[in-house]
């Protein structure tokens, strides 16, 4: 595989190698595409777990469960009493 980088991104790939937290270049790479993946897999869990939600709110007014609002006063004095 061959990868183009921008000179910003060389440069900072070069800095953490040489900081000592990693051993080289490669490193590096690797840990961001680990934390990359990482981040891609926790927001695809919390998009299933709000479409989860969304589902049980769409069956909940489907099936009368609901309540609605007249104004954003009605609205406040609901919250108001939780």
């Amino acid at each position: 595989m061959n990868l183009s980088l921008t000179p910003q991104l060389e440069q900072f790939i070069r800095e953490r190698a040489e900081s000592g937290d990693y051993n080289n270049a490669s490193e590096v790479v690797r840990e961001a595409i680990r934390v990359f993946k990482r981040t891609e897999e926790e927001s695809a869990l919390k998009l299933k777990q709000l479409r989860a939600a969304v589902q049980v709110g769409d069956e909940a007014i489907a099936g009368g469960d609901s309540i609605s609002f007249r104004s954003d006063k009605e609205l406040a004095e609901f919250f108001d009493r939780l």
